[in-house]
């Protein structure tokens, strides 16, 4: 080596040296915090026809988070491992990683099931980043209106039909015996 060769011996050998972490580098949590801050408020852009309220819809809330991210050196992963949908977000420089993940349902239904995927990804992206979420706890002490009326029960059909689940109108609605019978029925025949 000449005197005039500031490389080290590992630096000859690896052509392609791994990325060292400064003093100034920002860890991911600085990063993060970062993101946030440039996120600001998101709109809730889609309505669910069945309980009329308001949601992100996965496209839209990527399409405006990832390039953030991005701007910042992170990245989004959302894989499924092990039936669970997972979200990563990982920093580009150092490997480090947070995550969330939820335990998908065991369905046999491959459109409820990619239902609750998207749901999950949803859900897991904005736990990880505190997204805006919906005021349940104002919800949960009123109590729920009984299923009756024939549009009701039209309008508890139809969401079924699109996928929805008796779980989803039992937040919603307070079930008789007799009309979860009926919907449980109504849905095992349509399997």
């Amino acid at each position: 080596m000449s005197a005039g060769n500031n490389q080290s011996l590992e630096e000859l050998n690896n052509p392609t040296p791994k990325k060292r972490a400064t003093k100034n580098a920002k860890n991911i949590y600085q990063k993060l915090a970062d993101v946030k801050a440039e996120i600001g408020v998101i709109s809730k852009d889609s309505t669910n026809p069945f309980f009329k309220s308001k949601y992100f819809d996965i496209n839209n809330l990527l399409a405006h988070v990832e390039p953030i991210l991005h701007k910042h050196g992170l990245v989004c992963l959302q894989p499924i491992n092990n039936g669970k949908v997972e979200t990563i977000i990982a920093d580009v420089d150092t490997e480090n990683e947070i995550k969330s993940e939820l335990q998908l349902p065991e369905l046999n239904d491959p459109q409820k099931l990619g239902s609750a995927i998207t749901y999950y990804r949803r859900y897991t992206l904005a736990s990880l980043l505190a997204l805006q979420a919906e005021d349940d706890d104002a919800n949960s002490v009123k109590p729920k209106p009984k299923l009756t009326g024939a549009d009701n029960v039209t309008k508890a059909v139809d969401y079924l039909k699109s996928g929805g689940s008796i779980e989803e109108i039992k937040k919603k609605y307070s079930l008789t015996k007799e009309n979860e019978d009926e919907l449980i029925k109504w849905s095992k025949e349509k399997q």
